[in-house]
């Protein structure tokens, strides 16, 4: 599974690291993942690959409508 969050969708970025005489060579800025269980409204449980702000937003809105959005945005696949 590649390094994205299953909830936001956050990927790695590609930047610049700029040194002390300004010189500029390309580096990633890579997503802070973790990986965590959750269990739905309906006693099931669900393993997902998730960013901090992920986290963050399932805090917020709850685990049940952050899944829901997820699907709708195409972050992760639809229930069987």
């Amino acid at each position: 599974m590649s390094k994205v969050c299953q909830i936001t969708g956050k990927k790695a970025i590609v930047g610049n690291k700029v040194s002390h005489s300004n010189r500029k060579t390309k580096r990633q800025f890579k997503v802070n993942l973790l990986e965590k269980t959750f269990v739905l409204e309906d006693k099931s449980s669900i393993k997902l690959k998730l960013s901090t702000s992920g986290l963050r937003t399932i805090n917020k809105i709850g685990i049940n409508e952050a899944v829901k959005r997820a699907r709708e945005n195409g972050f992760l696949p639809r229930a069987k």
